[in-house]
C-alpha cells in the first residue's frame, strides 16, 4: 500500500462502539480501483443518511438499530492509478502491488496461493474485530447481484452448476431485494445479448468460478452474509452519469441495510447471567463449515427467512440447548426475533477461541464424500436429495 489510509466512516446512534443487540453492517466499494460507481454512490449514501437522521422517520429507526460501516474505497492506489477513465478493463483494477483484492482472500475450496495483501489483511482484521452480520461489496462491469458460493466443488453442487450455501435461500432473497428495489437490475437484462439474469441475480459460481472472493470469506470466515452488486455496464462512467447511479440505487441500498434485521438474534449465558463467548449457535440443518460463534458479549445474530425453525446452541463440553422459534418478518420493526439461551448448569466465562482455521475444509468434506462407497441405500438417499434440491 502506497501508505493510504482505507478510511470507513461508521454511523449509527451509538457509531463509536458495538452495542448488545444492535447488528452490524457494512458496504464496501471501489475493491477493484477502476470501478468507480460504488465509490461514489456510498459517500451519496453517507450524506442521504446524515441529512435524513431524524427528519425521515424510516432513516431514523435505521440508524438508531444498525450501525452502519461504509468504506467508499478498499483500493486506493488503483483508484489513483486510473489515469484514462474507461468502461472496460484497466491497470487500475489492481492494487499498488499488481494484485486483484478480490482473488487475494482464503478460499474453503482450495488453498489460495495468492501473497496477502496490505488492504486484504486489513479488511480481514476488521471482519474479525466487528460482529458484522450483513455486508455487500459494490463493483462494476455488469449489471446484477451475484452471492455465495463463487467457489465450490461436489459436496457444494458445482457438478450441477451451482455452488450452493446452507442459507441459499436467505442469498436468494438478500440479491433479490437489491434487484427488485433497484432501477432496472431486476429486468434482469445485463450488459449485451450474451448475458442475461434472471430477475438481475445470479449465483456467483454459476456465473464464473472465482478463487479467493471477499464474500465467500466473509460468509465462511466471517460470519457475515456478504453478496457482490454489480452496479455499472461501464467501469468507470462520465461524471454526468453519477448523478442517475446515485438515484438508480439509492432505495435499493436503503431497503438492503434493512434486512440486516432478519431472522433471529439472542445471548448465550452462564447461570450467573454472564455472557458465554464462543458459543456455537446455528438453525438446525444450516451447519456452517466454520460454525457460527458468540462474540466477546455472547451474542450471536442468525439471518433466516419468516418461518419455523429449531436453533442449537452448544457449549463446548455442555449438553446441546434446543429452542423452537417461530421468525416473523422482522425488518419492519427493525429488530430480529430475540431469543436468549442461559445455560444454568455452566459457571465459567470462555474466551474468545482461535478463528476457524485458513483450511479450505470443503476439500475435507469432498474427499469425505468421496470415500463412502456407493451402496444402494447410499443411491437412493443420493437420488432422494438431488430431488429435493431440484
Amino acid at each position: 500500500l502506497k501508505g493510504r489510509d482505507l478510511w470507513v466512516l461508521v454511523l449509527g446512534r451509538f457509531p463509536t462502539h458495538h452495542k448488545i443487540g444492535i447488528p452490524e453492517f457494512k458496504y464496501v466499494a471501489n475493491m477493484h480501483g477502476d470501478e468507480t460507481v460504488g465509490r461514489e454512490i456510498l459517500l451519496h449514501l453517507i450524506d442521504f443518511l446524515v441529512t435524513s437522521y431524524r427528519r425521515d422517520p424510516v432513516i431514523t429507526r435505521l440508524l438508531n438499530n444498525t450501525r452502519i460501516h461504509i468504506m467508499p474505497t478498499m483500493n486506493p492506489d488503483g483508484f489513483e492509478a486510473t489515469k484514462v477513465p474507461d468502461c472496460y478493463y484497466t491497470r487500475g483494477r489492481y492494487n499498488k502491488n499488481g494484485e486483484d483484492l478480490n482473488r487475494n482472500f482464503p478460499d474453503a475450496f482450495e488453498n489460495n496461493s495468492a501473497s496477502l495483501q496490505p488492504e486484504t489483511q486489513a479488511v480481514m482484521d476488521w471482519i474479525k474485530n466487528e460482529t458484522f452480520v450483513l455486508s455487500a461489496n459494490l463493483h462494476g462491469g455488469a449489471l446484477v447481484a451475484s452471492y455465495t458460493f463463487d467457489n465450490g466443488n461436489s459436496v457444494t453442487g458445482s457438478l450441477n452448476g451451482y455452488s450452493r450455501s446452507p442459507d441459499d435461500d436467505v442469498f436468494i432473497h438478500l440479491a433479490k431485494t437489491y434487484s427488485v428495489n433497484h432501477a432496472s437490475m431486476y429486468k434482469g437484462t445485463g450488459c449485451d445479448s450474451r448475458q442475461t439474469f434472471p430477475g438481475g441475480i445470479t449465483n456467483g459460481y454459476s456465473w464464473y468460478k472465482l478463487e479467493g472472493g471477499m464474500q465467500d470469506y466473509n460468509y465462511v470466515w466471517g460470519q457475515c452474509f456478504e453478496i457482490t452488486l454489480e452496479l455499472s455496464c461501464c467501469k468507470y462512467p462520465p461524471a454526468d452519469q453519477l448523478e442517475k447511479f446515485w438515484r438508480d440505487n439509492k432505495v435499493a441500498l436503503i431497503e438492503y441495510i434493512k434486512q440486516v434485521h432478519l431472522g433471529v438474534k439472542g445471548q448465550v449465558t452462564d447461570k450467573n447471567g454472564n455472557p458465554i463467548p464462543n458459543a456455537i449457535v446455528e438453525a438446525k440443518g444450516r451447519p456452517h463449515v466454520c460454525p457460527y460463534r458468540t462474540n466477546e458479549q455472547g451474542e450471536y445474530f442468525l439471518l433466516l427467512l419468516p418461518g419455523t425453525y429449531v436453533i442449537n446452541a452448544t457449549v463446548p463440553g455442555f449438553k446441546s440447548m434446543l429452542k423452537m422459534v417461530e421468525i416473523p418478518d422482522t425488518t419492519g420493526n427493525f429488530s430480529a426475533l430475540k431469543q436468549d439461551f442461559s445455560f444454568s448448569e455452566v459457571s465459567i466465562i470462555g474466551s474468545r477461541a482461535a478463528s476457524c482455521p485458513r483450511t479450505p475444509l470443503y476439500r475435507e468434506l469432498e474427499q469425505a464424500s468421496a470415500a463412502v462407497k456407493p451402496t444402494l441405500s447410499i443411491l437412493v438417499l443420493m437420488t432422494v436429495m438431488l430431488v429435493i434440491f431440484k
